[in-house]
């Protein structure tokens, strides 16, 4: 026999010529691409129906605070669910009416004099301009004169458009407290209908798991709203009473203002503390307004130190980095509703992921408390020696 050389081995085609490591981190990325295509898809049709997604939102927000009193009333006091629906809806319209009521009275009456004092604030400025600068009266009024002609009240000059936008931002807005309205009523009335028709969307199998996880993320949604609400009075009420112990004017709007646009976080805390600061130094003085701004500062210390790692944390269940990014991500996509909106949907996810992945919609698949959430703690186990 001849002795033949022995053939080298073809090398792999195809698939299986490509590393095991790459042809996993191929398959997790194909995967990652196609759900972030999705969730970009979501949020370009959410921002292109925002007209309707923000009032439907606005009221499940709502929702979770008034389904926990109406149910109070029925089980507690008795009342027929119309009858609790009626007063739960009464009770909120009451509430704000009634704050946008002092508001306004408040505004009215002290107005001519937070007038009259920002005239001579604005000259007293102009004095110090002069005396400070050297500048002369005519050179300001001249800079005054060309800011005025820059700001072209003709048809298409930026005011008669900021007005245009202004109507039209009015007729947004009474739009959206219509559907806010309605879609909170029907909440109310068959929300649970309604959350078993959103239910039957799923496949069979993953009905009992999307179900318990909801309920789960329902409870975090009513907890924050109610810790939400506290901590807004706390803001509010420590401001209002700053403000009203330093003597500045509208001390109530300004702690009405506070209470309002602290469920906004950050932003809103930010944007009312100074007004309230800009008001004190046009009213009293820049020392009453350095007073003012460390009045607000201790306020928002005390919320951030305290009201928030020890009621806020266990309500949203979310790392405060989280929220921070939560906010600055919403805001970012949607501007102040996506701040308003940012913290709720990330503590609705995180608890809604966090139950169907321990397996704890077997085990408690309609969770009633907030301890129903919470898997059981882990007993630590001893090393061995």
């Amino acid at each position: 026999m001849f002795w033949r050389p022995k053939a080298d081995p073809l090398p792999p085609a195809g698939a299986d010529a490509v590393a095991p490591a790459m042809r996993t981190a191929a398959a997790w990325s194909w995967r990652m691409l196609v759900v972030a295509g999705a969730i970009g898809v979501l949020i370009f049709l959410i921002i292109q129906l925002r007209l309707i997604v923000i009032p439907l939102l606005i009221g499940v927000l709502l929702a979770a605070l008034l389904v926990p009193f109406a149910t109070w009333l029925k089980h507690r006091l008795r009342f027929p669910h119309w009858l609790a629906v009626t007063t739960a809806m009464l009770t909120l319209v009451s509430v704000v009416t009634a704050l946008i009521w002092l508001v306004v009275a408040q505004v009215r009456a002290g107005w001519p004099s937070l007038q009259d004092r920002s005239v001579d604030a604005f000259d007293e400025f102009l004095v110090w301009l002069s005396t400070t600068f050297g500048l002369s009266t005519d050179e300001i009024t001249g800079w005054i004169d060309g800011i005025v002609s820059e700001l072209d009240f003709s048809t298409g000059g930026p005011l008669v458009t900021g007005a245009l936008s202004v109507s039209a931002t009015a007729v947004e807005l009474l739009t959206g407290t219509v559907l806010v309205l309605f879609s909170l009523l029907f909440f109310l009335i068959d929300g649970p209908n309604i959350w078993r028709f959103v239910v039957r969307i799923f496949p069979r199998t993953a009905r009992p798991a999307v179900d318990g996880a909801a309920r789960a993320g329902w409870l975090t949604l009513t907890n924050f709203s109610k810790v939400q609400i506290f901590v807004a009075f706390v803001d509010g009420l420590g401001i209002g009473l700053i403000a009203w112990a330093l003597g500045l004017p509208l001390a109530l709007p300004i702690g009405v203002a506070v209470f309002l646009a602290s469920f906004v976080p950050f932003v809103g805390a930010l944007v009312t503390g100074a007004l309230a600061v800009l008001i004190a130094l046009v009213y009293n003085g820049p020392f009453i307004a350095l007073l003012m701004l460390g009045g607000v500062l201790l306020v928002q210390q005390i919320e951030g130190n305290v009201l928030q790692p020890l009621i806020m944390g266990p309500a949203v269940r979310v790392h405060p980095l989280a929220v921070v990014l939560a906010v600055a991500t919403g805001g970012l996509l949607a501007g102040i509703p996506g701040t308003l909106f940012a913290v709720p949907i990330a503590a609705f996810v995180n608890v809604f992921v966090r139950y169907i992945a321990s397996g704890r919609w077997r085990i408690i698949p309609h969770p009633m408390t907030l301890s129903d959430i919470q898997p059981p703690p882990v007993a630590p186990t001893q090393e061995r020696p």
